[in-house]
């Protein structure tokens, strides 16, 4: 009876405010964006204003590349950019639509798709990100000034001991922020699927020096040329 109560008391407009205190108030910190959303989807808090656009950023609607390979999964391309999901060539072009909240409304070859910031919309303004995945430059031609092999790996969605962090980004995209928090880092986390992180290591000369992870998930993203069967 005290279960069903609870809903009812919850229910009744008077309620809600006392609810939605205590509820914030006993939210962990690690819990705090989610709260949030929620209150500004029940009108209970006013969402924050949209911050002011960097210098440069484009705001929709425009048109402009993929800056790197992007992975999505139905009709969302999420900042988490999975590896092992179907994927989005670099250079693809994108139409970005309008933004609502951490979601970003594309088109790609005419078709509807979402870019989602389901991770690190509490370190990074939407603008911000949705500029850095769709840029205004087409990355092709820069792409095919790069080593074959690097080349290689590209079209395939991995990663080659030797590349520079411009060319892993193309390669496997932007890591998250919130894990790796400057792309001057040593290590960036990225990862193949949910729970199948693995982390590129750079030299100091800013080569790729080692990819460490899972024995599963290192082979799968790491690049290895075909030999020829001369080579055998």
């Amino acid at each position: 009876m005290a279960y069903r109560s609870f809903f009812c008391r919850v229910a009744r407009p008077p309620a809600i405010p006392a609810v939605a205190l205590a509820v914030v108030l006993g939210a962990a910190p690690l819990h705090a964006g989610i709260m949030r959303d929620v209150l500004e989807d029940l009108h209970i808090v006013k969402p924050p204003p949209p911050a002011a656009p960097a210098a440069g950023e484009q705001m929709p609607p425009f048109q402009g590349f993929a800056c790197c390979n992007l992975h999505y999964d139905g009709r969302s391309i999420s900042d988490t950019n999975y590896a092992s999901l179907p994927m989005i060539p670099a250079g693809t072009p994108i139409e970005v639509v309008a933004y609502d909240k951490h979601k970003a409304s594309i088109k790609v070859d005419g078709k509807p798709l979402q870019l989602s910031q389901d991770k690190s919309s509490d370190v990074v303004a939407l603008g911000t990100w949705v500029n850095q995945v769709v840029v205004k430059d087409d990355p092709r031609p820069r792409i095919r000034s790069y080593p074959p092999a690097v080349q290689e790996a590209i079209r395939e969605g991995k990663v080659t001991l030797g590349m520079t962090r411009e060319q892993a980004i193309v390669a496997v995209g932007y890591p998250l922020p919130n894990e790796t928090i400057t792309l001057d880092a040593p290590a960036w986390r990225i990862y193949h699927a949910r729970r199948e992180p693995f982390d590129l290591n750079f030299r100091a000369d800013g080569g790729l020096g080692s990819v460490t992870g899972d024995d599963s998930v290192t082979s799968a993203m790491v690049y290895q040329p075909q030999k020829s069967a001369s080579g055998r």
